[in-house]
Order: structure tokens, then sequence, then C-alpha cells
């Protein structure tokens, strides 16, 4: 599995890479297009997971992804071309790659109700139905 370790305003994190959706756009063409821009990889969706209401912010959806091409890591978004590493607000941000089976020694992963849903899925699978909805603080 991926995800992004970001070092910013002091803090260190991770969180489940994604973006927005585009003017035209489907949500899995976005994350589609994401997983090229952020992590440098091709993949194919087999399902979505999650959506997640975080605050007030619109919905954000998480779809179980199967890398079919590409190079990890050679992501060429504005996360990389456009920061500054230098900048507090910016800081750095690094696509890293692990077995689910570390997940839980990770504390600062959000959001932290989709990592618990990924590591139950290694002893339960995935939910046929995707219809797994829940909130985050802001």
């Amino acid at each position: 599995m991926s995800w992004i370790e970001r070092h910013r305003a002091g803090l260190e994190y991770c969180v489940f890479p994604g973006g927005g959706v585009d003017d035209g756009e489907t949500p899995e063409q976005a994350a589609i297009r994401e997983a090229m821009e952020e992590l440098g990889v091709d993949v194919i969706l087999k399902q979505k997971v999650a959506e997640v209401q975080v605050g007030q912010k619109s919905k954000q959806l998480y779809f179980l992804a199967e890398q079919v091409g590409g190079e990890f890591g050679s992501g060429t978004g504005e996360e990389y071309t456009a920061a500054d590493p230098e900048a507090p607000e910016e800081g750095i941000y690094l696509p890293v790659w692990m077995p689910i089976d570390d997940l839980p020694v990770h504390k600062k992963i959000y959001p932290v109700k989709l990592a618990e849903l990924v590591v139950r899925s290694l002893t339960e699978g995935w939910s046929i139905v995707p219809d797994i909805s829940f909130e985050e603080a802001g």
C-alpha cells in the first residue's frame, strides 16, 4: 500500500494519496490521475472502499486500486514541482510504499478510520458493497 509522508509546519504525519476532482472529471478519473501525479503509477480502480466527511469539507472518496504500470516515486504533480521544501507551510511530500502489516505501528496516519479499515481488510477482506462512510475531525 502507499501513502504520503508529510513534514510540514513542524508536524510529521501521513495521509493516503489523493486530491481534488477537476472540472469535467469523475471521482474515478481523478483518482487515476492523482495516482500518476502523486505516486508516478498507472492504476486501475477495483472498487470504492470509503467515503469520508472531514469537518465541513466535501466528501473524500477512497478507492482500492491496482498498479498496472509506471514507476513508484516518480510522480510529477505540483506537490513536487511547485512546492518549496524550505517553506514551513509547504514542507516535504514523500511517497512511501509499505506492507499493510506495518500500518498499525504508525500512529499519525489520516484519516485514522480509513487506516483501521485497511488493516481490517487483511482478515475480513473488502466489502462487496462499498457503503462505508464516516466522519473525521477537520
